[in-house]
């Protein structure tokens, strides 16, 4: 991954993003709650913090930055997303973008939500 798309994802909006997450996970017939919850999993947000972080358009840079706290769990997320494996992305802040965009990806292909938050 270079460091040019790396700094273009630093700066994207994550309310630009959220949507899409939601769209995926509804497709396959998941819901909004389950992507919501994935995302305080996640990141330690909660209902309120993650709606301020959507209206004030907040980048994913900031948006990781800020979180209260990243699950002790993360280390379990393993596995291929975009062509790379999460378990082997050298730059952090990608590399939790990546995790969020793996968790969907289970939701979306049916993952139960307990094995999907590594319970």
């Amino acid at each position: 991954m270079n460091s040019n798309n790396n700094t273009r994802v630093y700066k994207m909006s994550f309310a630009g993003v959220y949507p899409h997450y939601i769209q995926k996970a509804e497709k396959k017939g998941r819901t909004k709650a389950e992507v919501d919850e994935i995302i305080f999993w996640l990141t330690g947000y909660d209902k309120e913090t993650l709606q301020q972080h959507i209206d004030n358009k907040t980048d994913f840079e900031t948006f990781f930055t800020q979180a209260p706290q990243i699950n002790p769990n993360v280390s379990k997320i393993i596995g291929v997303i975009c062509g790379y494996r999460v378990e082997e992305i050298e730059d952090q802040l990608i590399q939790k973008v990546r995790y969020l965009d793996k968790l969907i990806d289970e939701l979306a292909k049916g993952k139960v939500i307990d094995k999907i938050l590594r319970k």
